[in-house]
């Protein structure tokens, strides 16, 4: 996912409905295509200098993936990238040939010269005609996901909670039992965690890595706490210390929230989009 660090984040320069998108232009069909979404094309050539840019990425990081992993990762990115461009498109959103040449001047100045910059498009894979599609399709996609991202309030619904996490149902239960007969919380959080006592923090709902523990924890209130709640890492349960209505989301709150917003939209383009792979 291009969430943070840029939609198309091999070009420099490139930062800027539940109905299919309707009037796309066609890609020519002269040239061999390798995906078509929604009637737009990526050309074959585009796909397969994509392909070695990210096997040339992954060599240098030593990163080891199969080959249908590298053709799905390829894929997806650019079907994702089509389908944010499109939405783009249909937002009113454009990109003109003025925009893209002025993003180009911008980078020979910056890279030092164009002969810098037709070094880089080589050792990248780019032609002059391939560079100003990909620079083009980075700038609708950026903007589009701005849009998407940007629509998560700075606000929510959160608790702050505390828990006695253990690795056995045994242990869970007889703390449970302690919690019944009148035991205070945190005193057995604390027993079990001397540090922090278990403090989860605010946090809103999609935070938690374990969803049925965070289900539990906000079907309760303030100075209540859950049942035990088996999870994948061991059995919880939950205080709720306050709940605020519109508390400020923290910056890794407000991100994982705008990534999740994310994939959502994108989950929910494909499944009304017209995606056609042509590469085995």
């Amino acid at each position: 996912m291009f969430l943070f660090s840029g939609c198309g984040k091999n070009i420099p320069g490139a930062t800027p409905t539940e109905t299919a998108p309707a009037a796309i232009p066609a890609t020519p069909t002269s040239l061999p295509m390798a995906l078509r979404v929604n009637g737009e094309g990526i050309l074959l050539s585009e796909y397969e200098a994509e392909l070695t840019r990210l096997q040339q990425a992954q060599t240098t990081l030593g990163q080891v993936t199969t080959p249908e992993e590298q053709r799905n990762r390829v894929i997806q990115n650019f079907t994702d990238q089509l389908l944010l461009a499109q939405a783009a498109t249909q937002a009113g959103f454009g990109v003109d040939d003025a925009t893209i040449q002025a993003r180009i001047d911008k980078l020979v100045s910056d890279i030092g010269g164009i002969d810098k910059l037709t070094t880089w498009q080589s050792a990248n894979g780019y032609t002059d005609e391939s560079f100003r599609a990909a620079l083009k399709r980075a700038i609708l996609t950026t903007w589009q996901r701005d849009q998407i991202i940007n629509s998560v309030p700075t606000t929510a619904v959160q608790i702050h909670a505390r828990q006695i996490l253990v690795q056995d149902e045994a242990n869970a239960s007889a703390a449970y039992s302690q919690l019944q007969s009148g035991l205070d919380f945190a005193t057995l959080a604390f027993a079990y965690d001397p540090v922090l006592g278990g403090d989860l923090g605010w946090f809103p709902v999609g935070m938690l890595t374990q969803p049925e523990v965070e289900a539990a924890a906000f079907a309760v209130q303030p100075g209540e706490y859950t049942e035990v709640v088996k999870s994948k890492i061991g059995y919880h349960i939950v205080f709720v210390i306050e709940r605020d209505p519109a508390h400020t989301l923290s910056i890794d709150a407000r991100r994982t929230l705008q990534e999740k917003t994310l994939v959502e939209w994108l989950d929910a383009s494909r499944a009304v989009s017209n995606i056609v792979v042509l590469v085995p």
